[in-house]
């Protein structure tokens, strides 16, 4: 569930895949644009970690990405 809500999140910031995995960058996260396309669409599991590493780079609350 968390996926489909990351890229929710994303685009409500205009941002595209490349400038979220910029601001990961930022936060010391190295994560690669496929990687992230591959979160956003479920292929791959995201991890507890990984979760919260996000919320950061998205400037939102870790409740934010469970919320429905």
């Amino acid at each position: 569930q968390i996926g489909p809500k990351i890229r929710k999140l994303r685009e409500n910031k205009q941002w595209t895949q490349e400038q979220l995995v910029a601001h990961c960058h930022l936060i010391g996260w190295s994560i690669s644009r496929s990687t992230l396309a591959k979160m956003e669409s479920k292929v791959r599991r995201i991890t507890d970690i990984e979760v919260a590493l996000i919320a950061k780079a998205l400037s939102v609350p870790v409740k934010e990405l469970f919320d429905i």
